[in-house]
């Protein structure tokens, strides 16, 4: 059996993800540099699920179903840039990278225009709902590749918050760093709405 997404990066957003994938019927190769790591995934949260773990690149990218699709949920910057480099060889024209972390738009565009030379598909994805979010729904905010889209469509939709009408919180928002803009947009406004109730809080507290 092979699967239908692979994700790099275990920490909690990842596997938070992951186990979400798993629930809504999607086979997931999961990879983290760490292999220990790997171990104590499967061991642990992932236990009795269909979760594949792969501990290496190349095993990832060989247990999963064309067109791959490989998503990053790793530290904004360099890290996703030394996975792309690595990914890159080992993919063939078709397949999709997913930039899940909060990356600044202009890196999205750049990647998106290096690897369209490649035939490879880039999407940055914007994911928000903390940890709780990533395990029961999260909204996302994909952009990049708009070619990639119909692969990834199924599994973003279905994984993604709901809206009283059973609407996904989840839909192609424009080309490349689109989504990570719009999540850039979102963030400022809710760090703004914190502040706001933080301020208010201290003048009824200290008068």
């Amino acid at each position: 059996m092979k699967g239908d997404i692979g994700v790099i990066g275990l920490a909690v957003m990842g596997q938070n993800l992951i186990l979400n994938m798993n629930d809504n019927g999607f086979t997931v190769v999961a990879h983290n540099r760490t292999a220990a790591k790997v171990d104590e995934f499967l061991q642990g949260p992932a236990k009795g699920t269909n979760i594949i773990g792969a501990y290496s690149l190349e095993e990832l990218v060989e247990k999963l179903e064309a067109p791959r699709k490989v998503m990053l949920m790793v530290r904004a910057g360099e890290v996703v840039d030394k996975f792309i480099e690595a990914l890159v060889p080992l993919l063939d024209k078709g397949d999709i990278i997913i930039d899940g972390g909060n990356t600044n738009y202009p890196d999205t565009n750049r990647r998106v225009a290096a690897l369209k030379e490649k035939g490879i598909h880039f999407i940055g994805a914007g994911v928000s709902g903390g940890e709780e979010g990533a395990r029961f729904g999260p909204s996302i905010m994909p952009g990049g590749s708009a070619e990639a889209w119909p692969a990834v469509k199924p599994i973003f939709q279905a994984i993604s918050a709901k809206t009283d009408a059973g609407e996904p919180c989840c839909d192609w928002v424009g080309n490349d760093g689109a989504g990570h803009f719009v999540k850039m947009v979102h963030n400022g406004i809710e760090y703004g709405d914190m502040q706001l109730i933080t301020e208010a809080y201290q003048f009824m507290k200290d008068g």
